[in-house]
């Protein structure tokens, strides 16, 4: 029964990797493309389209938050200190802890308010703002855009469960018989 349990958090955590590789790599074309197209409509017919800056910051936005997820994946992300490969057990397991406690206390708070504004109001939360919030030249809400945090803190907690469940990281590629 653990064993399954731990396999499909592992499981769930690499299919959302997987899944914030694609939203980053779309999010990165699309900053790359609008950028491309702002430069050659300013400088070669002098006539810029008025959203392609505030598109690429949309992806910016979300390339940077889901890639954020991948790189907590793949254990790039900053950390407090480098594991320790060597030394007690109780000593290694107390400096996972620790580690895994820093991400909790620092993105559970941000989930929360995502959620719910000051006194509880889900009214006045980050999200529940942003739906009512047009964005200047694209004809859609930043709720759009601000979807991205909680996705990037839902998605690092999976990961954090695989990690506690024994993932070591980005799943090893499968070899290649051609």
């Amino acid at each position: 029964m653990r064993h399954t349990l731990t396999s499909t958090v592992i499981k769930i955590s690499n299919l959302l990797d997987r899944i914030a590789t694609l939203i980053s790599g779309i999010a990165l074309v699309v900053l790359v493309g609008a950028v491309m197209l702002q430069v050659v409509a300013r400088y070669v017919f002098k006539q810029p389209p008025v959203f392609t800056e505030e598109l690429a910051r949309y992806a910016m936005i979300w390339a940077g938050l889901i890639g954020a997820s991948m790189s907590f994946k793949r254990r790039f992300d900053p950390a407090l200190f480098n594991g320790a490969t060597r030394g007690p057990k109780l000593l290694l397991h107390a400096a996972n802890v620790a580690k895994s406690l820093v991400v909790i206390l620092y993105l559970a708070p941000i989930l929360w308010h995502v959620f719910f504004g000051p006194g509880m109001n889900p009214a006045r939360a980050f999200i529940t703002r942003h739906s009512r919030t047009m964005a200047d030249t694209l004809p859609f809400t930043t709720f759009w855009v601000a979807i991205a945090v909680p996705l990037m803190i839902v998605f690092i907690f999976v990961h954090l469960a695989a990690r506690w469940s024994g993932d070591t990281g980005i799943e090893k590629p499968e070899d290649d018989a051609t």
